[in-house]
């Protein structure tokens, strides 16, 4: 797409808002069209592996909707992509951003489809589903044909976008990773799980325990077979665009650590409550343990490895990605702190049926001895920072501290209002301490922050006052005006034109006089009369010369 086009006469240019408009509606017409004419052959191939048997005798009617969509979306698609396939060969054309959007949008969509239903039939097969594996494999094998289909246009050495070519490749990454630290966490949960049962209750594997796990096996090594396609073998690892940044910073280093403290944070909370309570604690928290054991080790070995990968990016990359990681841990150590003290409120309240004080003690110890510590390694309070580079940051999580505080604010008004009524059980205190303690700990986030914005303006250097002269109007007598000239460009970069006086005397004018006489004054343009003699007068014009 071409900018900043100037255009008088005879047709428009390529890069106009009428091409433009073009490009839209009609790459978004190929769009529909394609995916209608997908379901409606996954729907025919559905039907095939489901009821290959019943197709001529009690099938015909519920075949009507994917022959449809099949005949009427599958012609309009081909000659549309055959018109618009001819049109790539105009450069223009080729490097149109509504080309490379097409094509990264309806590759992601086709690779989610059929991945989710590909991986879902084979997962049912591997855990002894005899009458429902096939059901979805028609559509993810129509829907996996058009995904090979745009892999290939993507990679087209002469057609292929040249705009936004980096979406496919790392978006296809991003979802491979997701199924595979989905899928490994429940799958090693899963097994966790039983080893915790055995030893406990010495309670035996089974062969249901070996099915369910298949399944998820099978989920692992699809998600591990699209992540590596497109991590690897496309190298959307080497990628170092802002989109590839986004995604490493966001996804691999940010959502990777999230799952990491959230199983970090459970598995102690679990220990601390089978040490103190152990009795009834088992159904209750060692139930959910495994899955939280398997988050901790999962979330760690990815975000080890995106850890490697953000070691060979720009020092910019690895400054967003530290206070990424800030952001987590001070959101895990906040809220940790805000159930301590709706713990310590809670002392001395009648409990209602809800979490007893000690369990939530417990539990806020431990998202504060998890969360602080890393915010402690990842902010690092005691070494001087970059003012410019955190700005933004500091500002973020001051503008989310006020949203948090405003939304405790309106539900600690509704609970106030709601005792004082007398719509409620229970004392004042137990209706209110748990919005009181989440406003206490976003307060005090808050005005750390803002502190620290406060203190890094005081530290930023003023910005430099602009040179208001740009052009002076030297009268001078002689040959002293060609010196005077060129001290004054030298001296304040403004721009000198010289005019010579009639009567052709030279002056005696020093230039530290001249430049003296310009100190300080506010106009854009200045006459400056320099003789005869000592005589010097600047007068000021313009405020800004033209």
């Amino acid at each position: 797409m071409s900018t900043g086009v100037e255009t008088t006469s005879g047709p428009r240019p390529a890069g106009s808002a009428t091409t433009t408009l073009r490009r839209v509606i009609v790459y978004l017409l190929l769009f529909i069209v394609m995916a209608v004419a997908a379901t409606g052959v996954g729907g025919l191939l559905d039907r095939l592996f489901t009821e290959a048997d019943l197709l001529g005798e009690t099938g015909s009617s519920s075949l009507a909707l994917p022959l449809a969509l099949t005949l009427v979306g599958g012609p309009l698609a081909v000659l549309l992509f055959r018109a618009l396939w001819a049109r790539l060969n105009e450069p223009a054309e080729h490097r149109s951003a509504a080309w490379g959007l097409y094509v990264s949008g309806m590759y992601l969509l086709s690779l989610l489809v059929s991945t989710s239903y590909v991986f879902g039939s084979l997962a049912a097969l591997a855990a002894g589903e005899q009458g429902s594996w096939k059901n979805g494999l028609g559509y993810g094998l129509a829907w996996a044909s058009i995904w090979v289909w745009h892999r290939w246009m993507w990679a087209h050495p002469s057609r292929g976008p040249l705009s936004l070519s980096s979406i496919p490749p790392v978006l296809g990454s991003v979802l491979g990773l997701v199924l595979v630290v989905g899928a490994s966490v429940g799958l090693l949960g899963s097994i966790f799980e039983r080893v915790l049962e055995i030893s406990m209750s010495g309670t035996s594997l089974g062969t249901p325990w070996w099915l369910g796990a298949l399944g998820l096996l099978v989920w692992v090594a699809g998600g591990m077979l699209v992540w590596w396609w497109h991590w690897f073998h496309v190298a959307a690892a080497k990628y170092t665009s802002a989109l590839a940044n986004v995604a490493l910073v966001g996804i691999g280093i940010g959502a990777t650590a999230v799952v990491c403290l959230w199983g970090a944070g459970y598995v102690l909370y679990a220990l601390l409550r089978f040490l103190l309570e152990r009795d009834g604690v088992f159904s209750q928290v060692l139930g959910t343990a495994p899955l939280a054991l398997a988050a901790l080790l999962i979330g760690a070995l990815a975000w080890n490895h995106h850890g490697s990968v953000l070691a060979q990016r720009p020092g910019t990359v690895a400054l967003a990605a530290r206070l990424v990681i800030s952001a987590v841990a001070l959101a895990a150590a906040a809220s940790g702190l805000g159930v301590i003290i709706n713990a310590a409120l809670a002392v001395g309240t009648t409990n209602l049926g809800g979490t007893s004080a000690t369990t939530l003690l417990l539990a806020g110890i431990s998202s504060l001895a998890i969360g602080g510590p890393l915010w402690w390694l990842a902010w690092r309070p005691m070494h001087p920072a970059d003012p410019d580079g955190r700005r933004v940051y500091l500002v973020a999580v001051f503008g989310v501290s006020a949203l948090v505080a405003l939304i405790t604010l309106l539900v600690l008004g509704y609970r106030l209002l709601e005792r004082l009524l007398g719509d409620a059980p229970g004392g004042l205190l137990e209706h209110t301490r748990a919005p009181l303690g989440l406003l206490v700990a976003t307060v005090l986030v808050a005005a750390y922050h803002f502190g620290l914005w406060r203190h890094d303006r005081t530290l930023a250097p003023a910005p430099p006052s602009p040179t208001r002269l740009r052009l002076v109007t030297l009268v001078a007598g002689g040959g002293d005006g060609r010196e005077l000239a060129a001290e004054i460009t030298a001296r304040t970069g403004a721009r000198v034109t010289v005019l010579s006086r009639q009567d052709g005397h030279p002056g005696s004018v020093a230039p530290a006089r001249v430049l003296q006489a310009l100190d300080g004054l506010t106009a854009g343009h200045v006459l400056l009369l320099a003789g005869p003699g000592d005589r010097l007068e600047a007068i000021e014009l313009s405020t800004h010369p033209g």
